[in-house]
């Protein structure tokens, strides 16, 4: 999925030697988890947070040398690692099939791997933090970066199956889950450029509001994406107790309709969740969380615009715009 980033060169091929990095960082003797480590590094993404963390990197144009060119580089990697053991562990919990289209760790090992394969990950991630930013306020801020993540995916696990759950709780989860390492990605890039604080600051707010609407228009795919195709899971989350905006929405506005459809949605036929889907449609789910994935995506676009002028700057505009464009 590095094809996303064939238009940009100068960034594809920095997130190609950070898989490559990776690779050889990720080398272990116990022959089940070097497998599973071989087939999460070769299904890929879009590498979103590393990418993110380059383009805020390059925002000052000051030639790097060798050494710190390697540092970015292990710094960039760090983050990918970091967002693939929580993937790993979130697959875990859910009993996801699927990841990224394919057979998630856990389907293709077995849960034992799938863990002991996400705590090896970690190991490498803190490897690379202690090599990187001993001296720095980032090995602090990584760690309460892991600890948002943790309490957001706490949040959503306390909200599993809440039918009376706030839209507020929900972005809270939302903010944590997802938005919270984009975020990271970002402020990192921009503090080990040499950037100032204001520029800091922006990248930060730049990753939150990227992350929130990613999350978002994911969330309206679930209720819109595979509906027609028989042998497909559909309305997954909903399924698993979780709500979101789409869902808040519609039952904001129609309550007495939606509410039946929440208290036991694990029993949910398949006629039953694309009747929801349809009610979720017409009651404003979807045009609401649009309208909120929207405002998102022009408050980033906003604070990219705040940005030094630069090659980057340009990317990052075009780049954000690509990344939340979705196919309803």
């Amino acid at each position: 999925m590095l094809t996303f980033w064939q238009d940009y060169p100068e960034i594809q091929n920095k997130l190609i030697a950070v898989q490559e990095l990776m690779a050889e960082r990720l080398k272990i003797n116990n022959s089940d988890l070097k497998l599973a480590l071989q087939k999460m590094t070769s299904q890929g993404g879009k590498m979103v947070r590393p990418a993110l963390f380059f383009l805020f990197a390059g925002l000052n144009s000051d030639e790097k040398d060798k050494k710190e060119q390697e540092k970015l580089l292990k710094i960039a990697a760090s983050l990918e690692l970091l967002h693939s053991a929580t993937l790993i562990h979130d697959d875990i919990i859910d009993d996801s099939p699927v990841r990224r289209g394919l057979p998630s760790v856990e389907a293709q090992f077995g849960k034992d791997v799938a863990v002991y394969t996400g705590d090896f990950i970690y190991t490498i991630f803190f490897e690379l933090l202690i090599e990187t930013m001993i001296d720095t306020p980032f090995l602090a801020k990584n760690a309460k970066s892991m600890k948002k993540i943790l309490q957001g995916e706490l949040t959503q696990m306390q909200s599993t199956f809440d039918i009376q759950i706030s839209i507020y709780k929900y972005l809270k989860a939302v903010s944590g889950k997802t938005a919270e390492l984009l975020s990271l990605s970002c402020l990192e890039g921009a503090y080990f450029s040499g950037a100032d604080k204001a520029v800091q600051r922006s990248a930060g707010k730049i990753g939150r509001a990227i992350g929130l609407a990613f999350q978002i228009y994911d969330d309206i795919l679930n209720f819109t994406v595979g509906l027609e195709e028989e042998n497909k899971p559909i309305l997954t989350d909903v399924r698993l107790g979780i709500f979101t905006l789409p869902l808040l929405i519609a039952r904001e506005n129609e309550p007495e309709k939606i509410l039946p459809y929440m208290e036991t949605p694990e029993k949910l036929t398949r006629q039953e969740c694309l009747e929801l889907a349809d009610l979720v449609a017409e009651a404003g789910g979807m045009t609401g969380a649009l309208f909120v994935a929207n405002a998102l995506t022009e408050k980033a676009l906003e604070e990219i615009e705040k940005l030094p002028k630069s090659r980057n700057q340009e990317i990052l505009k075009e780049a954000t715009q690509l990344l939340l464009q979705r196919n309803y």
